[in-house]
């Protein structure tokens, strides 16, 4: 058999698990989400010993390298997010409509799984436990295609969660772990039928490569290019704090700031606007009036005068750049050029700029005098997230349990029969 068969017939038997999950109770769900929580301290010397192995074989000056690494207090914190998963409520079965036809059909329109879902994805270890107890927790069978940074961690981390399965009595094929290499890629993208969605997560090279390659329909997802829009009326120590938080909580997410916008009346503040970047060693990509401003008043090596590629990046790591307009309405067009519809955000107090920003951006989340960070599943009250879809179609933002659900029609008769 070869490896293409050979992954095609694990994928046969993920479809026939997926089956089997919806016949499960939500307590069997939830007993098993409870119990791969209590189970990852167990764990933890293996998991982190196959991280380590990933670690070693990357540079920690790669902006990947935050997002590879696995700690005790990480993995503390994903096991609570399993606990959130499994004590929030079913979100299947929920009926979304219900109505009697003048024929007396009875209609009634429920939530159900969307089935088996792939995700592939990056240097994010992470994702491995939190699409699981999303996918399991909504009724779906997962497929799973990490990358070869993640190899080890994924491979411990997928037993782990296998090993549960089978101490309960459940199907270990309710999730499968690809190979790490490439061309596992191209199956699972080509697997029409046995996986009914794609979810990428990570770069927008990625997202790009799945919407082009895949024959399975994909739900676009992760890549942030974001910015926060500093109005004439903004608050500047609202300012400063927000500005400081988007940027350098944590870089490496697709929710950190990357470019700020500046209204020229406050170039005199924005010195004290991105002193504190100072503190984190942020480097700046400064237009020329920005950089003129700044001149003498932030770290000569890292301040630079901006190029055109400094604007549209996801730097992903301690950059950013600057941009100076000259109206609400130049910020808008610059956004609306450059985002990629992830989060977007403006500081100001004259309630109509907020109005229009918040009207007029088209973007998954879009905010008024907050930070950025707070895109995310958990933040949002919907536990951990599976990813944040930046399209349109089926959802948009972060996506958990509830975007995890389609919907079938059950139509309920007493003989009825159409005319011809």
């Amino acid at each position: 058999m070869t490896e293409h068969e050979a992954i095609v017939e694990r994928l046969k038997a993920v479809q026939n698990a997926s089956r089997r999950i919806v016949a499960l109770d939500p307590e069997s769900i939830n007993g098993m989400l409870r119990e791969l929580a209590d189970r990852i301290p167990e764990a933890a010397e293996t998991i982190l010993a196959a991280n380590l192995r990933d670690l070693e074989r990357m540079d920690p000056a790669d902006p990947r390298y935050d997002r590879l690494l696995l700690n005790e207090a990480r993995l503390e914190s994903i096991a609570s997010d399993i606990r959130n998963v499994a004590s929030l409520p079913s979100p299947l079965d929920k009926v979304l409509e219900e109505r009697t036809l003048p024929n007396g059909l009875e209609l009634k329109k429920i939530t159900v799984p969307l089935g088996v879902i792939g995700i592939i994805y990056e240097s994010r270890p992470n994702v491995t436990f939190d699409v699981f107890s999303l996918c399991l927790k909504s009724g779906n069978a997962t497929v799973l295609k990490g990358g070869s940074d993640a190899a080890s961690s994924n491979v411990a981390i997928v037993e782990l969660i296998q090993s549960v399965l089978s101490d309960r009595g459940l199907d270990p094929d309710m999730i499968y772990l690809l190979p790490a290499e490439r061309e596992a890629a191209h199956i699972m993208l080509n697997a029409v039928g046995f996986i009914d969605v794609i979810i990428p997560r990570g770069s927008q090279q990625l997202i790009d490569f799945a919407r082009k390659h895949s024959t399975v329909p994909v739900i676009e997802t992760g890549a942030g290019i974001v910015h926060t829009y500093f109005d004439r009326s903004g608050d500047l120590d609202m300012a400063r704090a927000i500005v400081f938080n988007a940027k350098t909580r944590r870089p490496s997410v697709c929710n950190a700031l990357d470019t700020l916008i500046v209204h020229r009346d406050r170039l005199d503040d924005l010195p004290v606007l991105v002193e504190p970047l100072e503190t984190k060693m942020v480097e700046i990509f400064a237009d020329e009036p920005a950089f003129d401003k700044l001149s003498g008043r932030y770290p000569e090596e890292l301040l630079e005068l901006a190029s055109p590629e400094h604007f549209g990046t996801e730097f992903l790591s301690l950059k950013m750049s600057i941009k100076t307009v000259d109206s609400l309405e130049e910020a808008l067009e610059h956004i609306a050029h450059y985002s990629s519809k992830h989060s977007e955000a403006v500081i100001a107090t004259e309630q109509s700029v907020i109005d229009t920003f918040m009207k007029r951006v088209d973007a998954a989340a879009v905010y008024a005098n907050a930070s950025t960070t707070f895109t995310d599943g958990a933040q949002f009250g919907l536990g951990a997230e599976i990813g944040i879809s930046t399209q349109k179609l089926h959802a948009r933002g972060p996506m958990a349990l509830k975007e995890l659900c389609s919907y079938k029609w059950l139509v309920t008769g007493k003989g009825q029969v159409r005319p011809a």
